[in-house]
């Protein structure tokens, strides 16, 4: 039997005043250009200009449970046929309404899923090697008991796959409203910097941090990404799970990190840039060095303010990635 306290949500935004500041600006053909953005200048300096428009078509991956490698029994099954693609799904059939699932990879790290529905993807995350999947099902109150344990060795041979599908936590597919807002946004873009800027821009500049929302969500809490989209109201994990849909589904690779911002419980995200590699920080680029990016800060407290903080990272401390 197994006592499980998951960490609670209301720990994971900062209340900070709602100031927009500007955002990261992509590159501009000559010279030096100035303008504004949610009525607060900037200037850029321009560099080389480059021809080609990127396709802004989406494309959407859709995980599938190929039942090849099941572990499991008459209850509960976890499919890892597709795991090199960097996920695995886990299908639950029973009649109890609060089931969860923990899954220790290799760097010791361990995960704990509210499974929600019947059906759950859940990334890989933690690099290749073994793997300690045990399901657990509630009796009473917090307290659980084992369902189901195994071990599994996994290996990722799709390095950016879990951070291009859709799982539990960014939650998106094909028909999805975010998918052709995210297309529209990318239309014009000439790089992914400049689609991941859009993107950015647009969430910082129109979702509005939802105190009430914040106070009122469960532990359990997931984010529905057209809603948000559709509301224009969320908190942290919103944020973020809005943003890492749609840059998925613009093959950019966006990873949800969850952590500590100081000593608040909190989500951000970092983004991959062919010829950067995993950028952690795109809230400002001024042609060599970049900050952290975090979407609810940056829709929600001054420019000032939010350098002080973040200055070099160090504030940030990633404990689980999506």
């Amino acid at each position: 039997m197994l006592n499980l306290h998951s960490e609670t949500m209301k720990y994971m935004c900062l209340f900070l005043a709602v100031v927009c500041l500007y955002t990261l600006i992509g590159c501009k053909e000559k010279a030096i250009e100035e303008g504004e953005i949610n009525n607060i200048t900037y200037e850029v300096t321009a560099s080389e200009d480059i021809a080609t428009v990127r396709p802004n078509e989406p494309l959407v991956l859709e995980p599938v449970a190929g039942g090849e490698v099941v572990y499991g029994n008459d209850t509960v099954s976890i499919d890892a046929t597709n795991a090199a693609e960097g996920y695995i799904i886990i299908e639950y059939t029973g009649a109890n309404e609060k089931v969860k699932m923990q899954l220790t990879g290799p760097d010791g790290v361990t995960y704990t899923y509210n499974l929600m529905s019947q059906s759950a993807v859940i990334p890989i995350t933690s690099g290749n090697g073994s793997y300690s999947a045990t399901i657990y099902e509630n009796i009473s109150g917090s307290q659980y008991s084992t369902l189901f344990t195994t071990d599994m060795d996994l290996t990722v041979t799709n390095a950016m796959g879990p951070y291009l599908y859709p799982n539990q936590y960014v939650n998106f597919n094909k028909d999805s409203a975010i998918v052709p807002k995210a297309k529209e946004l990318a239309e014009g873009a000439k790089t992914d910097l400049e689609v991941v800027t859009a993107v950015y821009s647009f969430v910082v500049g129109n979702v509005t941090y939802d105190k009430e929302k914040f106070e009122a969500a469960e532990k359990t809490y997931l984010p529905n990404v057209d809603e948000v989209l559709s509301t224009k109201r969320g908190f942290c994990f919103d944020y973020s799970a809005l943003m890492c849909s749609m840059l998925r589904s613009q093959q950019i690779p966006a990873r949800m990190e969850i952590g500590y911002a100081g000593d608040v419980y909190h989500a951000w995200l970092s983004v991959y840039i062919d010829d950067k590699g995993w950028v952690s920080g795109i809230i400002e680029f001024n042609g060599t060095d970049w900050t952290l990016m975090d979407p609810t800060f940056a829709a929600n407290t001054s420019n000032a303010k939010l350098k002080s903080f973040i200055g070099d990272g160090s504030n940030y401390v990633t404990k689980y990635v999506y």
